[in-house]
């Protein structure tokens, strides 16, 4: 028998028989009856914990324990952080951006329209007073990002979230595309992007924490005819995750990816209805999503639950993507 495997078998044997020694002792002191559901509960936490000689009642009590000390509040697990949500505006974004504030987290809401920033901002601080504010920028300005981001640390004092959302669409056949439409979309779904990383980079590094998570898209991973600009930049996005995530790793900032399939917003209400009708076959789940099925996996990944998740991409697409 291996070394290992006889003192598993040492350490089970002896704690068998402390159990069995406590059985007789609470027999001859006429303890009370202990119903067979509580000798369940002690089996599991044993099986988790083999080798932690609990009595049955130091194992109850370490299980019953077991939520409270374990399990986020909900409501305030992002309580005393910052957070920026770019293209904060309407659609994905905005339900990003309230889902972070809804969890307790001050949220800098940007857009390039300042009466779309300045909306969601409002609504989000009648539901949370205080909890967010608007700033119009666009990202791909870079002096204009290196500006706001300046105000937003002036604001809020640090930055410990940043969800790089903002997009646009340029739709057109690669032979017919024209270098405007092509630079358009790059500029500000990739290089606006890395402009915002840029910006926060240094103050989260030298806080040593930080989540920043980049909206992808299944076009990003399967392509898409018609969207070679648009599948450049969110394929762009996804190497720039990964590189990043290996970058920041040994600072405790974690770099993440999301990529929705068919999301129900402005950009899929204007397809064509005999595209929308083509498209649902391709997906399993046989229908389309919605923004808050974005927000819910960006909060998991900006969360303390996946503190140990980093360049990943998490395909949000009812299964249409699969690898």
């Amino acid at each position: 028998m291996k070394p290992e495997v006889q003192n598993f078998y040492h350490v089970r044997k002896r704690m068998h028989h402390q159990e069995h020694r406590g059985h007789r002792a609470r027999r001859k002191s006429k303890a009370p009856f202990i119903p067979s559901f509580v000798f369940s509960v002690s089996f599991v936490v044993k099986r988790l914990s083999w080798t932690r000689p609990f009595g049955i009642a130091g194992e109850v009590r370490a299980l019953v324990a077991l939520p409270l000390s374990t399990h986020t509040n909900l409501m305030n697990r992002f309580e005393n952080q910052i957070a920026i949500v770019t293209g904060a505006g309407r659609g994905i974004g905005e339900s990003i951006a309230k889902r972070l504030a809804e969890g307790g987290a001050k949220v800098a809401c940007v857009s390039r329209s300042e009466a779309n920033s300045a909306k969601v901002a409002e609504a989000i601080n009648a539901a949370h007073p205080g909890a967010a504010r608007a700033y119009a920028v666009d990202v791909a300005d870079k002096a204009a990002v290196e500006a706001a981001s300046a105000r937003i640390f002036a604001d809020f004092g640090r930055v410990d979230i940043l969800v790089n959302n903002a997009g646009i669409t340029r739709d057109g056949l690669a032979m017919r595309m024209s270098e405007e439409d092509w630079d358009a979309v790059i500029d500000t779904n990739l290089k606006g992007a890395f402009n915002f990383i840029q910006a926060v980079l240094r103050p989260m590094i030298k806080q040593r924490s930080g989540r920043i998570v980049n909206i992808s898209s299944v076009a990003g991973l399967m392509g898409n005819a018609g969207q070679a600009n648009y599948a450049a930049s969110k394929a762009g996005l996804l190497g720039l995750t990964k590189t990043l995530a290996r970058e920041l790793a040994g600072r405790n900032i974690t770099v993440n990816a999301v990529a929705p399939g068919f999301i129900k917003t402005d950009m899929t209400d204007v397809l064509p209805e005999a595209i929308k009708t083509g498209v649902l076959p391709q997906i399993p789940l046989a229908r389309f999503g919605d923004p808050e099925d974005i927000a819910a996996a960006v909060t998991f990944l900006v969360s303390a639950d996946a503190k140990y998740i980093t360049g990943q991409t998490l395909s949000v697409d009812g299964g249409m993507v699969m690898a």
